[in-house]
């Protein structure tokens, strides 16, 4: 099957409700049965056919009732309001895991898991990811307010920095996992403490990831 050819660099935020390393990364059941999430990009250089996606920014919340792979979830794109129809319409069918090989990619293994979705929303996104300092910040007026940092010693609170490496992995090859901290508004309730977050560079294409 001929698939369009895109592909997009960057860098990346997800956050759960897991408990810090989250299980799922590990292929156990999740910490409270259940999986809710959300996840943004920034993209630094990108393309979907002759549509050029540089710059821009694009991410979504999900909800499953149990694990993932169990399905019946829900989702909710949001998509960089700078973006024109072409760019929409591109980052809408990357989200929703159109035009990649099927197996290759988180978004096209997610598609498969979701029986729902609300309306896409675009959005202006504020979203700030340091890699260097292992913090990312997310805001989206009147939609979510995030923040995220490196776990912390839980008696000297110094940083405490982990980095994991998934060489086969369908979402990122290696992520440092943090912490992170979450608020949203709407039909998607995310309530996140201190809960799993990880920030990873971005690579993916038509053929999932990019090694």
């Amino acid at each position: 099957m001929a698939y369009v050819d895109w592909h997009m660099q960057g860098m990346q935020i997800s956050n759960c409700n897991c408990d810090l390393g989250c299980p799922c990364q590990f292929n156990s059941l999740p910490t409270h049965g259940n999986c809710r999430a959300f996840v943004f990009i920034q993209i630094d250089k990108g393309h979907f056919g002759d549509v050029p996606l540089d710059g821009l920014r694009w991410g979504g919340f999900y909800e499953w009732p149990g694990p993932i792979h169990l399905g019946n979830g829900r989702a909710m794109p949001i998509i960089d309001e700078r973006a024109d129809a072409k760019q929409r319409a591109a980052l809408e069918a990357v989200a929703y895991g159109k035009e990649t090989e099927p197996g290759s990619l988180i978004t096209q293994v997610f598609s498969t898991t979701l029986s729902s979705a609300l309306p896409t929303q675009f959005r202006p996104i504020d979203l700030k990811i340091d890699q260097k300092a292992g913090t990312a910040q997310v805001s989206i007026q009147g939609l979510i307010d995030a923040h995220a940092e490196p776990i912390k010693n839980p008696i000297t609170g110094a940083p405490h920095r982990a980095t994991v490496s998934l060489p086969t992995g369908f979402e990122y090859t290696e992520a440092e996992f943090i912490s992170g901290t979450a608020r949203t508004t709407g039909e998607i309730k995310l309530e996140f403490n201190g809960t799993h977050a990880h920030i990873a560079k971005v690579n993916w294409s038509t053929h999932g990831l990019v090694r």
